[in-house]
């Protein structure tokens, strides 16, 4: 039986390329079997910048400045387990015009692929990412809130999401 994953902050980055952003098919933990951009857990002592900046270098081998990061969303994704337990995930999410390197993928993120932002493969991908994400790569900065059920699947509710001027840079 699958075990599932339980982190408590994380990051996303998407790099961005134009009217294009780049994707990684997903193949353990939360999220597999789905497209979904780069990242991980905030480890003790790192910055959301810095897991974000470590975290796209270990999946996709590319290699971005805090600098170059732009902080777009906190997403609480609030999730409740196969056994019924709940624990909420703050995602601290992240977009990037400029890196250094090719994309490549690793073992859990494979098959980096441009998508074009207005066409992307939604039923392929997490299913609150179809509320938030378009938001993000249309340059607003929100907050958003959601609820699923276990191992991410299915939506429990109605995906919340506030534009917001500015968003905190710590945990």
């Amino acid at each position: 039986m699958e075990e599932e994953k339980v982190l408590y902050q994380a990051t996303l980055c998407f790099p961005i390329d134009g009217e294009r952003v780049l994707l990684a098919f997903k193949t353990k933990k939360i999220g597999k079997d789905r497209w979904n951009g780069y990242g991980g857990g905030i480890k003790k002592g790192e910055t959301p910048r810095g897991a974000a900046v470590r975290e796209l270098k270990e999946e996709s081998g590319l290699d971005v400045l805090q600098a170059d990061l732009t902080k777009m969303a906190v997403v609480d994704f609030h999730n409740t387990t196969a056994k019924g337990e709940n624990f909420i995930c703050q995602v601290h999410v992240f977009v990037t015009p400029r890196w250094t390197g090719v994309p490549t993928g690793d073992e859990a993120m494979i098959t980096p692929t441009w998508f074009e932002i207005n066409n992307l493969p939604f039923e392929e991908m997490m299913p609150a990412d179809r509320f938030w994400l378009p938001p993000v790569l249309d340059g607003k900065k929100i907050r958003a809130e959601v609820h699923y059920g276990p191992f991410q699947k299915e939506l429990r509710q109605e995906v919340k999401i506030n534009e917001v001027d500015s968003l905190p840079e710590t945990v």
